[in-house]
């Protein structure tokens, strides 16, 4: 005659503990919140440092005496940037670089990551490789440079908005989107409903793509804000230098130079280089302040488009 089969049940003396949790589990959670702790603070420390910087008296900021907390309140800094035309006109555009980059660069990168996407494609192979070969090995700055000042676009906004304009990578990673999430059964029945192409991407693909368009916006938005190299090298017109490059100005312009001492006062000299040190500081947090912002509206959707399109 047969047992009744019985089962063991793990249990824990330990409150909230899980089953199977085990020596080893609680020990890795332990590390690995510890490593977590430790990144969070590198992250954390140099944002607060910089805030404060740009909020302490310049004194002070000199001195060294500031490390973690504003010592003072002085808002110079904030006051010289929007005071200035030139930072108010070089925030603006890079507004305006960023917004026209990223809606160009999402649009290119949808449609070509959904093309590519498409196995009834001719030579669709063949197009990938196409597309992997010039991100691996660039012409370099100088053959490019020469393209942009063929095509007239020396000292205009496009120099710095078409040069980098769309990323293989981000094409990649959209042509995985699709391929895990628009299957070969919904154009089907699509194509049998009279939908042609244009239609089913615009009708279809495209709602099912908020995730992915998300990433992109946020791929290539920051990488336009905080690009200054293109602008540096196609830009002679400071009017419409970028926030960075203006930024970089300030930086150089921020060293005393030894000629300058002879015969000049140098109380003015040692303010000028204060109010420089607290003024990159200052622009520095105003340069976050846009990418701080749309990331909480992106959150969502940027995690589930970056978890699904990157399984390459």
């Amino acid at each position: 005659m047969s047992r009744p089969a019985t089962t063991t049940r793990i249990t824990s003396s330990r409150p909230g503990a899980r089953i199977g949790d085990t020596k080893i589990d609680r020990a890795y959670s332990r590390v690995n919140y510890l490593v977590l702790a430790v990144f969070s603070l590198m992250v954390i420390y140099p944002l607060t440092f910089v805030l404060s910087a740009s909020l302490s008296e310049p004194e002070a900021l000199t001195r060294g005496d500031v490390w973690l907390w504003p010592v003072g309140v002085n808002l110079e800094a904030y006051a010289a940037i929007f005071d200035s035309p030139q930072l108010v006109r070089g925030f603006l555009n890079s507004v305006g670089y960023t917004v026209s980059g990223a809606l160009l660069g999402t649009v290119l990168t949808m449609l070509a990551g959904y093309v590519l996407a498409r196995e009834e494609l001719p030579f669709r192979r063949m197009l990938t490789l196409f597309c992997l070969v010039p991100a691996l090995l660039s012409a370099g700055i100088i053959p490019t440079y020469l393209v942009v000042y063929n095509l007239g676009l020396i000292n205009t906004p496009l120099a710095v908005i078409l040069p980098g304009a769309m990323s293989v990578f981000n094409v990649l990673i959209t042509r995985t989107f699709y391929q895990m999430n628009v299957p070969l059964e919904i154009h089907e029945a699509a194509r049998v409903d009279g939908a042609n192409e244009f239609a089913f991407f615009l009708r279809i693909a495209v709602p099912l793509s908020k995730p992915i368009i998300a990433v992109n916006l946020l791929f290539y938005g920051v990488t336009q804000w905080n690009s200054w190299f293109n602008a540096y090298l196609y830009l002679n017109d400071q009017d419409l230098f970028p926030l960075q490059l203006v930024l970089r100005e300030v930086l150089t312009q921020s060293q005393i130079d030894p000629s300058q001492l002879a015969g000049a006062d140098l109380g003015e000299l040692v303010a000028q280089r204060e109010l420089f040190d607290k003024l990159k500081y200052a622009m520095i947090v105003v340069a976050m302040i846009p990418p701080l912002i749309a990331y909480p509206f992106v959150q969502k959707h940027f995690v589930k488009g970056a978890l699904i399109g990157a399984v390459k």
